[in-house]
């Protein structure tokens, strides 16, 4: 069973049958389905009429079931998924997609200055997708996306006091750093060379720092891979909203936060059982997460709207 099952809601989810019993609940009482047509590499074989059922079990908070419908328009499940649906947009990047190798599921891989990091997320309108790959190149211009992400486990951390006066040179510094690191991607050489120099004061003056005080005193937020697993990620971001689910049918408690993370923004959600300490504004989350993410394309709604 998906072991982020438990992020939504389903932590006492006990054996298949009651596994197969939601997976059947999703698909016959979907809030939202998508088809379209697949692509089948079998000769002489037509090609699959792909289906996507989705239910939610909360507010932004359900489950995903994928497969294909046969010729007498019975469904095949192949695979499903929780998911968590962004509240809005969290990046413009240009979005690079790829099929994954073990299942007819999608990754986006997308270049975010901001987190300094290629990052990876898995994509939750994979039909939406195949729709728009036909007939035009991808992506489209004026394609946004909205990051969500689960969590098994969590802990808040307080804030680190600061000024406006520092909140505001924060912000121009990032500004900056982000122009640098644009400008070291296009081939500038005299970036390239400060950004090497800058990495060097950094880690000199953490170093020092660190013998003598925490960690968490010292770095505000942090994004960064976790595991071996591409679209995993341990996250310290500060919580600039949050509120409390319920999933209807299992009566637990779902946290869903809105993080910002090296000037990212995007929606955790996770188990009230899981999370240590209690949320607030301004105070930071610590934990380990599933990135998913919502292609906008411009003939679609641009956010989906879940009010935090």
């Amino acid at each position: 069973m998906h072991q982020y099952l438990r992020a939504i809601g389903f932590s006492e989810l006990k054996g298949r049958n009651a596994l197969h019993k939601i997976i059947g609940d999703a698909v016959q009482d979907a809030d939202r389905r998508a088809y379209t047509t697949g692509e089948t590499a079998v000769p002489g074989v037509d090609d699959p009429l792909l289906a996507q059922f989705e239910r939610d079990f909360g507010a932004g908070i359900g489950l995903a079931v994928c497969g294909e419908l046969d010729d007498g328009d019975h469904f095949i499940y192949d695979y499903y998924y929780p998911y968590l649906k962004g509240s809005g947009v969290s990046t413009a990047e240009e979005v690079t997609v790829e099929r994954h190798a073990a299942q007819d599921s999608y990754a986006g891989v997308c270049d975010e200055l901001r987190v300094g990091v290629t990052m990876i997320f898995y994509l939750q309108n994979k039909i939406s997708y195949l729709k728009a790959a036909q007939g035009q190149p991808l992506p489209p211009a004026g394609t946004s996306v909205s990051l969500s992400a689960l969590s098994l486990s969590g802990t808040i951390v307080m804030p680190i006091a600061k000024t406006n006066e520092q909140k505001e040179d924060m912000r121009r510094r990032a500004v900056g750093r982000n122009q640098v690191i644009a400008a070291a991607r296009g081939g500038d050489e005299d970036a390239m060379e400060t950004l090497s120099l800058y990495d060097m004061d950094m880690y000199t003056a953490l170093s020092k720092k660190a013998r003598k005080e925490d960690i968490y005193t010292l770095v505000d937020t942090c994004f960064m891979p976790y595991g071996v697993e591409c679209d995993q990620y341990s996250v310290l971001g500060e919580i600039v909203d949050f509120r409390r689910t319920t999933n209807f049918l299992s009566r637990e408690h779902v946290i869903v936060m809105r993080l910002v993370c090296n000037e990212l923004l995007f929606d955790v959600a996770i188990n009230e059982k899981d999370l240590y300490g209690e949320p607030a504004i301004g105070r930071r989350f610590k934990g380990n997460i599933w990135m998913q993410g919502f292609l906008n394309f411009p003939t679609e709604p641009s956010v989906i709207d879940i009010s935090l």
